[in-house]
Parts: structure tokens; C-alpha cells; sequence
């Protein structure tokens, strides 16, 4: 277990363009760790896609239904304790696979270790995704990668008036 601030970048991703995009960059970042920097094979590429897909999928699905700065933090806490949840629940099955204990020992480690990374994990994806969101956003509108809520209101508006 080690903390890795992808999910950052995912959740920013699915908060922009929607829940499907996180889980296309999700599955894109998963399948690139697996091939590079990480030792844990097909198993861990599936807990990174699980685990990724829970917080940011979650986060930006509220967010799509309510888009406004209450919408952001309510879907990052959503995320943040579906993807403890659900982590517990594949620690518990998939983990005495590839780290090859024993399933009791897995849930002996379950509420000492794997809880508290999780809660950990999460929360300084949440924290960080708060930090940076706004000047992300900000550097992305002046440089015209994404057009501005303001002007696609305004360009929608102009296109009714022109049917």
C-alpha cells in the first residue's frame, strides 16, 4: 500500500467532462502502471481501477447532478466513502490472492491497516482535489482548453435564438 495522488487528476478529469471520462482515464493511467512502474500485475490493476473508479466516477456523477461548489464537495466526500467501502470490501476478496496470505490475516489487517490508508488515501484526494480544482480550472479558461460556463450559456442562447 503507498499513496498515489492520480485520483487527483482522474477526479478533476470526470468534474470537467463527466463520470465517464474518469473511468476511461482511470482504465487508461491502470493499464499504463501495469505495463510500467507497477509489481502487482493484473490484480493490482484491478484494485487501481476499482479503487480510482470509486472515488472519481462517484465524485463527479454528484457533481454532474448538482453543479455548484456544494455539488463539488458533496460529490468528493460521496467518493471519498464509497471508495473506503468498497476498498474494504476488495481487500477482502481479492487481496489474500495477490499478496498470497492467508484470508484470515487479511481480515485481521482489515480495520488496523486497510482502513486507515483508505480513509488516508482519500482524504488527501479530497483535501488536494479542493486546493487545486479552482486554479486547474482557472489556467485551463485562459488558455481556451475549456470554454467558460458563462460563454457556452452564451453561445447556447445565441444558437436557440438563431433556430
Amino acid at each position: 500500500m503507498k499513496y498515489d495522488s492520480k485520483d487527483v487528476i482522474i477526479v478533476i478529469s470526470g468534474l470537467i467532462f463527466g463520470p465517464l471520462t474518469s473511468l476511461a482515464v482511470t482504465v487508461m493511467v491502470s493499464m499504463a502502471e501495469m505495463f510500467t512502474i507497477s509489481g502487482t500485475g493484473v490484480f493490482g490493476c484491478l484494485m487501481n481501477i476499482i479503487s480510482s473508479c470509486s472515488f472519481a466516477c462517484t465524485a463527479a456523477f454528484v457533481y454532474q447532478k448538482k453543479h455548484k461548489v456544494s455539488g463539488a464537495i458533496l460529490g468528493l466526500l460521496s467518493g471519498w466513502s464509497c471508495q473506503v467501502a468498497v476498498m474494504m470490501l476488495w481487500n477482502y476478496l481479492i487481496a489474500p490472492i495477490y499478496m498470497g496470505y492467508p484470508r484470515e490475516a487479511i481480515v485481521e489487517l482489515l480495520l488496523p491497516a486497510f482502513l486507515p490508508f483508505n480513509l488516508i488515501k482519500g482524504g488527501l484526494n479530497t483535501a488536494l482535489t479542493l486546493l487545486v480544482y479552482k486554479p486547474v480550472m482557472t489556467v485551463l479558461h485562459r488558455l481556451n482548453f475549456i470554454e467558460s460556463r458563462e460563454n457556452s450559456r452564451k453561445a447556447r442562447s445565441e444558437a436557440d435564438e438563431g433556430i
